[in-house]
């Protein structure tokens, strides 16, 4: 078994993915070939990783790949790809998605799913995957994609659309949605053993139905309780909960996501809505800092010894691979291709979110029918977006990406079509190099 981790440097993720495959029985002793194009935190992950090896017992060959020219030796015969990858880093990329953007009056909370952020970091990611599927489709054709890099649905929607690799999206959003909304709702003891549909697109993947153990539905109670709390006290998940109240269901990405993906709450004409729904404006910026302030102080901790110990963490990536090489069937929320229509009123281009079937034959998604008419709507003003922005990294047509940025909903309730040109001009011209030369 080989196993590729594609922007390694991103040491935390690549503890908890490659970690959890040296936890699994069935994976101890799998080739592991870490590739990224930062040297210095390519030697800090081998350092953590080969710690951790010792530690589980993994058994694992660990080998690093640094720069594009050492790619495809990274690639060449892998079973599993896993993608983690970062362009441009929170310096220069991040920074540039914010603060242009904020000139023109526009602003943002993340910035990596959708908004003009979400787009920029969409094109300035495509032509790396490109990259990485052309090295793919010579060295290890048939090779399972497990995407991680945000924005994911346009990215894995690339991925599926445009190239002949066999490609799944993974988010944690989806595992953690029914028993943190129960938790928030003082509702635990339905957490053990609940039942929950999801399916819609990423960050935005609707929750359906809950019900507990023994077949009790529990929206009615979610749906009194959530308005309740809104109601008296703020909290940090209030945009999600005012979902429940207004379209009828929650979501799975966190409320600070959806305040940005939607022309409802960031506006310049009600700047009162930021605080009645706690919006914490600028608050990708804030967690990069804070993130690299916490590895460099745990980074010297963890290197300073070589040994680490470490738990399967929730994230899906080695009971995929389990699976597949066991035979062993395990279900997942994947983003696919809406091929069949798999949700019936989302384009069959759509890169949606659905509960998928896991085992040796690979990752079979389940068809869901159709989805509530105002949730279809909310995910189809995203699909919009993705489609235009595939275009665009596609055909390097620069109108396209100013479609995109015109119908992304945030956006467009915020900017004259005037000023949205603009600003994806100058964002282009801020990104440089990191960008790809549209006509």
């Amino acid at each position: 078994m080989k196993i590729a981790f594609m922007g390694a440097g991103s040491t935390i993720f690549a503890r908890n993915v490659i970690g959890d495959c040296m936890c699994a029985d069935a994976l101890k002793g799998s080739e592991i070939a870490l590739y990224d194009i930062d040297g210095k935190r390519l030697e800090e992950s081998f350092a953590i990783l080969s710690a951790i090896n010792k530690a589980v017992d993994g058994k694992a060959s660990l080998k690093c790949h640094l720069g594009p020219e050492r790619r495809r030796d990274a690639l060449r015969g892998s079973d599993f790809v896993v993608n983690a990858v970062q362009i441009g880093g929170y310096e220069p990329c991040t920074v540039t998605d914010f603060e242009i953007p904020k000139k023109f009056g526009l602003r943002q909370t993340i910035a990596d799913t959708l908004g003009i952020g979400g787009i920029m970091r969409a094109l300035r990611t495509i032509p790396v995957l490109k990259s990485f599927a052309d090295d793919m489709e010579e060295v290890c054709p048939d090779a399972w994609f497990l995407n991680y890099t945000n924005p994911m649905s346009i990215l894995t929607g690339y991925m599926l659309r445009k190239t002949s690799i066999k490609t799944v999206g993974l988010c944690h959003s989806v595992q953690v949605c029914a028993p943190g909304l129960l938790k928030s709702l003082g509702m635990d003891e339905y957490v053990e053993g609940h039942r929950s549909l999801i399916a819609g697109i990423n960050h935005m993947g609707w929750l359906l139905s809950i019900k507990s153990g023994d077949g009790q539905d529990l929206y009615p109670e979610i749906r009194r309780r959530a308005k309740e709390k809104n109601a008296s006290e703020k909290h940090h998940d209030m945009v999600r909960f005012d979902y429940i109240d207004k379209l009828g269901y929650y979501c799975t990405e966190s409320s600070e996501h959806n305040a940005e993906y939607n022309p409802f709450y960031i506006k310049s004409r009600y700047p009162e809505l930021i605080e009645k729904f706690s919006i914490p404006l600028d608050e990708y910026p804030r967690r990069c800092i804070r993130q690299i302030n916490g590895w460099n102080a745990e980074r010297d901790s963890l290197l300073s010894t070589d040994s680490i110990s470490h738990a399967r963490t929730h994230e899906y990536a080695s009971y995929i691979i389990e699976a597949i090489a066991l035979d062993k069937p395990y279900k997942i929320g994947g983003n696919v291709l809406n091929s069949g229509g798999l949700i019936e009123n989302l384009p069959r281009e759509a890169c949606v979110e659905v509960p998928c079937l896991v085992d040796g034959s690979g990752i079979s998604p389940c068809h869901v029918g159709k989805l509530p008419l105002q949730l279809a709507a909310m995910n189809q003003t995203h699909v919009n977006v993705h489609l235009l922005a595939i275009e665009a990294a596609d055909t390097l047509k620069k109108e396209h990406v100013y479609h995109a940025a015109m119908l992304e909903p945030h956006t467009a309730a915020e900017l004259s079509l005037d000023d949205i040109v603009k600003m994806v001009d100058a964002l282009i011209e801020a990104h440089g190099e990191w960008m790809p030369k549209f006509k």
